[in-house]
């Protein structure tokens, strides 16, 4: 039987170490292929967290996200990190991925597009359809008092929100 490949997707970790550590420890029993983040990870301390993936990640910087030379630096060899939106591929679907959803609209409308990911509101959605939109909500749990990323099955495109455990 084919193994799927699943796509782990967080946001808006805010320096949240336990409940990161928490999501790098569920991506790798998913067996992950891919890690994004959408987002306000804050600090470059939190790559010795995700050094623990099994997966590359792709990120963008968050509105928080201020020192971005030493976000850069530290996750180098993690992922690529840059400003949103980005566009990229990944298991033969197009993604574009940012932080907040200011120009959702706009890309909603391309036709080119599998899957848009933002973060920012701290509120999980999953919108099917083409393209399916996503948003993780918020792994660090400040804001909401609940820990959530998503899991996207790239093969079937059945995506979930799954509540970190407290």
């Amino acid at each position: 039987m084919k193994k799927a490949k699943i796509i782990s997707i967080l946001a808006d970790t805010h320096d949240n170490r336990i409940n990161i550590q928490k999501s790098v420890d569920l991506f790798n029993q998913k067996n992950t292929c891919l890690v994004i983040h959408a987002g306000d990870i804050i600090s470059p301390f939190t790559s010795l967290d995700f050094r623990h993936l099994n997966a590359p990640m792709e990120i963008v910087f968050g509105n928080n996200d201020g020192e971005k030379k030493g976000l850069i630096a530290a996750f180098k060899d993690i992922g690529t990190l840059a400003s949103g939106p980005r566009e990229f591929s990944c298991e033969g679907k197009n993604f574009i991925l940012m932080h907040d959803d200011s120009r959702l609209s706009l890309f909603k409308q391309r036709k080119d597009v599998d899957v848009i990911i933002f973060g920012h509101t701290h509120t999980p959605l999953i919108e099917k359809g083409t393209p399916l939109i996503i948003n993780p909500g918020e792994c660090g749990g400040w804001v909401t008092s609940k820990a959530t990323v998503a899991i996207l099955n790239i093969d079937t495109m059945a995506v979930e929100i799954v509540e970190l455990p407290g």
